[in-house]
C-alpha cells in the first residue's frame, strides 16, 4: 500500500493525495494551485494518468481541494466522486464560478499573446468538463460507512471546516490486513460560532493532518470579536469604504453573522453593506438550508425567525454592472471574493479604492505567499492591481481570529482524541508550520513525520513506514501522464475539422512533434 503527497506537502494550496491499495487507485481531494505561478503549476501533468483513478474522495469545496476534479474528467477520469451532500451542491456553485473566472483570465491572456504573435490560452477546463464532473458526485451523509469497492470502506465525519466539510476515515484491506486511514482534511476550531467543532474519531494508523496554523494561537472568539467591531466602527467613522476580501463560502457567512450580531446588541447602526458575490449570494443560500448543521448559535437565532446572514442595510451585489457603480458609493462595506485577492470583484474594488487614505481593506483570512493579498498585508505600496500601477494608501487592518482553520491547540486536541497511537503525516501548511506542528505532536506523546511535495510512503501497520525516492518515481509518473495528454490530444485533433481544412498550415508542426514521438520511442522501453 502506498501514499503519494501529490500536493499541499511544504505549501497550503493544491491539495491531492494519491493512495493505491492491492490494485484500487484513489485520491483524496483534487485541488488547484493559488499563488506564484498559479496557471503555469496547474497545467503541470499530474503524476498519474487520470483514466487510471478509480475514485475521487472529496473532503469539501474550497478550489485549493476541489478545484482540479473537472481538469481531471476532461483527461478521462469516469469514476465516482464521494463527498457530503452539501458538499455537491457547494461544488456546483464554485465550478460553475471557475469557469467564467478561467475563460475571462485567458481571453485576457489571449490578446496578450497574441500581440506576441503566440498562441491563444485555454481555460484550464470549460462547462462540459463541469457537467462531467458533477455527475460523477457521489453524495454520503456524515457518519455513514460505505463500501466504495472490495477492500476499501470508508466514512465521512464533519471537520468543523466550513459547511459540509469531511474528515475521511478508510478501512483498507490488502494482503490479509486491514489499514486505518484517516484524512483530516480542513479542520475548523474547536470553539466555532458558525460551524460546529469537528468531529471525534478514536482509530487509525495513520492520519494525514492539515498544519495551516500548526506553528500559532488565534485570539480567542471574544477578542477577535471585539477587535473587528473596533475597527469596523473606526473605519465607518472616516466616512470613506472599508472593503473586505475574503473567501465568500463560510468566511462571508461569517461576516454577516458578525455585522447582524452588531446589530442585535445596538452596537452597528444601519450601513450600507454590500455583499459582492453572485456565487456567495447562492452559497450563502445552502447555508440557509443545511441550517441544521451549524452552531447551536445559529440554530437558536434562525429558530426565534432571526436571519443572521441579512444585516440591516444589506444588499447582495449580482451584475457586473452593479458591482462597477459600487466604485460611485463613497461610504458602506463592501465583502468580496477572492480572499486573497488572486481574482474577483474585491479586485476592481482595490484597483478604485485602495489608493484612498479614507477608506479601510480588512483582511480576515490567510494570505498565500505570491497573491496580491499577502503583498498587501507585509507592507507593499507600490502595487500593480488588474493591469494598473496603484498606490496604497488605505489604511490595512488584519484580524486573524475569523480563521475557519483550528490553530495549532485545537489541531492538537483533535489529534489527541486517537487511542491507537497513530503515525502522524504533517501536511497542508507552510514549511515551519508544518514542521512545528510535528515537534508539538511529539511533545504530547504522539507521532509525527513532515512529507515533501511527491514523497511516498509504503504503509503497513506491521512494519516502520518506508519512503520511496520522490525523484525515482516522479519522471516515470510524468511520462506517463505525457503519453496520456497525448492521446487525448490527438483524439481531440481528429475529431476537429479546422485541422483538416488547414491542413497544409499545420502539417509542418505535426511532422515535428512526429520527429519528436520518434525520437522518445527509441529510448529504451519501460515508461
Amino acid at each position: 500500500m502506498k501514499i503519494r503527497f501529490v500536493g499541499a506537502a511544504g505549501e497550503v494550496t493544491g491539495s491531492c493525495y494519491c493512495v493505491d491499495c492491492d490494485g484500487y487507485r484513489f485520491l483524496v481531494d483534487c485541488g488547484i494551485h493559488q499563488g506564484a505561478n498559479e496557471d503555469e503549476r496547474n497545467r503541470e501533468p499530474l503524476p498519474f494518468g487520470p483514466g487510471e483513478l478509480d475514485a475521487v474522495f472529496l473532503t469539501h469545496a474550497h478550489m485549493d481541494h476541489s478545484g482540479r476534479i473537472p481538469y481531471l474528467v476532461r483527461q478521462g477520469f469516469e469514476g465516482p466522486i464521494w463527498t457530503t451532500p452539501a458538499t455537491a451542491r457547494l461544488v456546483e456553485i464554485l465550478w460553475h464560478d471557475s469557469v467564467h473566472l478561467m475563460k475571462e483570465e485567458a481571453e485576457w491572456r489571449s490578446r496578450k499573446a497574441l500581440r506576441k504573435g503566440l498562441p491563444p490560452i485555454e481555460p484550464l477546463y470549460d462547462e462540459s468538463d463541469v457537467d462531467g464532473a458533477l455527475k460523477l458526485l457521489r453524495p454520503v451523509e456524515w457518519e455513514a460507512r460505505t463500501s466504495a469497492s472490495d477492500g476499501v470502506v470508508f466514512s465521512l465525519h464533519d471537520a468543523g471546516h466550513i459547511l459540509g466539510s469531511s474528515s475521511v476515515a478508510f478501512e483498507l484491506r490488502e494482503g490479509g490486513g486491514t489499514t486505518r486511514i484517516v484524512f483530516s482534511g480542513d479542520l475548523g476550531q474547536q470553539f466555532p460560532a458558525v460551524d460546529r467543532a469537528p468531529s471525534v474519531i478514536r482509530e487509525a494508523d495513520y492520519v494525514l493532518i492539515e498544519s495551516t496554523y500548526g506553528d500559532r494561537l488565534h485570539k480567542d472568539d471574544q477578542a477577535t470579536r471585539e477587535e473587528f467591531r473596533a475597527v469596523i466602527l473606526t473605519a465607518l467613522k472616516d466616512r470613506g469604504k472599508v472593503l473586505i476580501p475574503s473567501f465568500v463560502v463560510d468566511r462571508a457567512q461569517r461576516l454577516l453573522f458578525e455585522l447582524s450580531l452588531m446589530q442585535i446588541e445596538g452596537i452597528l447602526p444601519e450601513v450600507p453593506i454590500f455583499f459582492d458575490s453572485p456565487m456567495g449570494v447562492r452559497a450563502t443560500e445552502l447555508y440557509r438550508a443545511y441550517g441544521d448543521t451549524l452552531s447551536e448559535e445559529v440554530r437558536r437565532h434562525a429558530a426565534s425567525g432571526v436571519d443572521l446572514f441579512s444585516p440591516r442595510g444589506f444588499r447582495n451585489v449580482l451584475t457586473s454592472e452593479d458591482s462597477q457603480q459600487l466604485n460611485d458609493v463613497p461610504f458602506g462595506i463592501v465583502i468580496a471574493g477572492s480572499g486573497m485577492c488572486t481574482g474577483g470583484r474585491i479586485v476592481h474594488h482595490l484597483k478604485h479604492g485602495a489608493w484612498n487614505p479614507k477608506n479601510h481593506i480588512v483582511f480576515v483570512g490567510y494570505q498565500a505567499y505570491g497573491t496580491l493579498g499577502r503583498r498587501i498585508v507585509d507592507g507593499e505600496t507600490e502595487l500593480r492591481i488588474a493591469g494598473e500601477d496603484v498606490v496604497l494608501k488605505a489604511q490595512v487592518h488584519t484580524i486573524g481570529g475569523f480563521s475557519a482553520h483550528g490553530d495549532r491547540d485545537d489541531l492538537l486536541a483533535w489529534a489527541g482524541n486517537f487511542t491507537t497511537n497513530p503515525l502522524f503525516f504533517v501536511t497542508h501548511g507552510e514549511p515551519e508550520a508544518s514542521q512545528a506542528l510535528s515537534v508539538s505532536l511529539q511533545e504530547n506523546g504522539m507521532r509525527g513525520i513532515v512529507p515533501s511535495a511527491g514523497q511516498e510512503f509504503l504503509i503497513d501497520p506491521d512494519v516502520p513506514v518506508k519512503r520511496v525516492s520522490a525523484e525515482a518515481a516522479a519522471p516515470r509518473s510524468r511520462a506517463r501522464a505525457a503519453l496520456k495528454d497525448i492521446e487525448l490530444l490527438l483524439k481531440r485533433l481528429r475529431g476537429d475539422e479546422k485541422v483538416l481544412s488547414d491542413a497544409e498550415e499545420v502539417m509542418h508542426l505535426l511532422f515535428s512533434a512526429r520527429t519528436l514521438l520518434e525520437a522518445a520511442a527509441r529510448k529504451k522501453p519501460g515508461l
